[in-house]
């Protein structure tokens, strides 16, 4: 979390110190990377999970997005800037946008001023925010044909980092190995696809996003739930699929001692029978269960509780 800085330079300071005072900030922060990996992907209609699956023109658009998306977070905190993108505690501040840490490019109207730098990577699923100003002795000396230039040494050095590698709601498709992906998306029909997701993504934390792109249809959340979709196809065989929306399902997930779901997500498990002398287990369907270990018999998994106190 950042606190206030006391760096000799007001603007600086005031903008930590307006940051710092608002609710949540890290987790709205890293709501808005994912939220812009994922608009941009549009896994719904495209089947696109990963970075290098976009087109240059709209990795270069990214940044625009993150400046677009940070705005309509933080309506609490920023407004629009007088000769920059935003205004901060008062200051102009411009936000600038890396994939790769250090490689922000300045225009000579950044030059003196405050930048707001943002960089995240869907992969190792992290995001790091700062802020600095871009005096002149912090810029490298040529300037590209646009007649902009980036950090030096002593301008990278130079920042007040906010966050830096904070994580950021992963990226299951991406976090798959190569022969587990080809076997979610190699189903024929959207049903088939999120059944295999849930069946082969066991014990991580699968996004709604992630189901829709398996899916590729509108109504993707129906082929979650009970009563047709991937809870009822994969109940014989033992898989049970909590979600993070309800707090009875979370509370599913911290009593077996698995990675829990936030809100949007759910996280598969194979379960089994257990008795009380297992360390971790949850009551369901009157019976006691817990993670599957190998060599557990397949046994029918129990059913989900109906949902109660809605999360988030």
């Amino acid at each position: 979390m950042p606190e206030e800085v006391g760096s000799g330079d007001e603007g600086l300071d005031a903008v930590v110190t307006a940051f710092a005072k608002t609710r949540d900030l890290e987790a709205r922060l890293a709501g808005v990377f994912r939220q812009t990996f994922d608009q941009l992907y549009d896994g719904q209609h495209t089947g696109r999970y990963a970075w290098d699956q976009l087109y240059k023109t709209e990795k270069t658009h990214f940044g625009t997005l993150v400046e677009i998306n940070l705005r309509r977070q933080f309506t609490d905190l920023i407004q629009d800037g007088v000769k920059l993108d935003y205004q901060v505690g008062g200051y102009d501040i411009d936000c600038k946008y890396s994939f790769r840490m250090g490689g922000w490019m300045l225009p000579p109207e950044c030059f003196g001023e405050l930048l707001l730098l943002c960089s995240a990577d869907d992969a190792n699923s992290e995001w790091a925010v700062g802020i600095v100003r871009a005096l002149p002795s912090y810029l490298r000396g040529g300037v590209n044909r646009d007649g902009k230039t980036g950090l030096n040494e002593d301008g990278r050095h130079s920042i007040y980092w906010m966050f830096r590698g904070s994580p950021m709601a992963p990226n299951v498709l991406l976090q798959l190995d190569p022969e587990e992906r080809q076997r979610v998306f190699s189903g024929r029909s959207g049903q088939q696809r999120v059944n295999e997701l849930f069946r082969t993504a066991t014990l991580r934390r699968i996004g709604r996003n992630a189901v829709a792109t398996v899916a590729q249809q509108d109504d993707y959340m129906k082929r979650v739930r009970a009563n047709g979709g991937a809870r009822s196809a994969l109940a014989p065989e033992g898989i049970l699929i909590p979600g993070g929306d309800y707090a009875v399902h979370q509370e599913i997930a911290r009593g077996l001692n698995i990675d829990v779901p936030q809100p949007g997500e759910f996280v598969s498990v194979r379960v089994a029978p257990a008795t009380d002398a297992d360390p971790y287990f949850v009551e369901l369907d009157g019976s006691l269960w817990r993670v599957s270990e190998p060599g557990d018999p397949l046994v029918p998994a129990p059913g989900l509780p109906k949902v109660g106190e809605h999360v988030g």
